[in-house]
């Protein structure tokens, strides 16, 4: 289905939103969407084909950023590691990517944590986790090969401990706290978190002659 930009499809995403927020994807009512949009039922589905459909527009923008931010996170990570710059792969964590992309996409991400069920994302914290694992341990073996020295971690503790940071960081929006709150949670979460990781990896540049 093309992503339409018009004000109508505008209104539809905003109708569809709300709609979503107040009642969740499965007790949502399309028709309903398209009255708050000012909109026939005819026309609402001239922008989408269903109502899952029109749950994946609301949410694939938030989906599609936190893809972007990973990947540019993953990215830096690695020239960082190439110039043997320790440090630099402490600069940037999963909290910024709350504090980037959560926060401007906090009413999207709380439907995808706790509207979606029903819909291919109701399993999106999950899935988020898994490929997050996968991209650590790629990383983790992408340092060690090119001289840094971390300490083994076995792959079930690795799961429960990136479970339970990916879901502290996502619990101030599920909470829908206001932005000072979430900003405030954060800052304890990385303090809580990230000198925990760096013992437990005990990462370090081994230093070559």
């Amino acid at each position: 289905m093309p992503r339409d930009k018009t004000l109508s499809h505008k209104k539809i995403i905003q109708a569809a939103k709300e709609e979503f927020l107040e009642k969740g994807f499965e007790k949502a009512n399309i028709r309903d969407i398209g009255t708050k949009a000012g909109v026939t039922s005819a026309a609402l589905y001239r922008h989408c084909k269903d109502k899952e459909d029109l749950f994946c527009q609301v949410v694939e923008p938030a989906i599609s950023a936190i893809d972007e931010w990973l990947s540019n996170h993953i990215n830096n990570a690695y020239k960082n590691a190439d110039k043997g710059d320790s440090h630099g792969l402490q600069e940037q964590s999963e909290v910024d990517m709350i504090r980037e992309v959560g926060i401007p996409h906090r009413d999207e991400f709380r439907l995808l944590l706790t509207k979606s069920s029903g819909t291919k994302y109701e399993n999106f914290l999950n899935v988020l986790v898994n490929q997050h694992e996968v991209k650590l341990w790629e990383g983790l073996e992408y340092l060690q090969k090119h001289g840094y020295q971390i300490k083994p971690v076995e792959k079930e503790e690795m799961h429960i401990l990136i479970n339970a940071y990916m879901t502290a960081l996502f619990e101030p929006l599920i909470h829908d706290y206001d932005e000072a709150q979430i900003l405030h949670y954060l800052n304890t979460v990385e303090n809580f978190f990230m000198p925990g990781w760096l013992e437990i990896w005990g990462l370090k540049k081994i230093k070559t002659s």
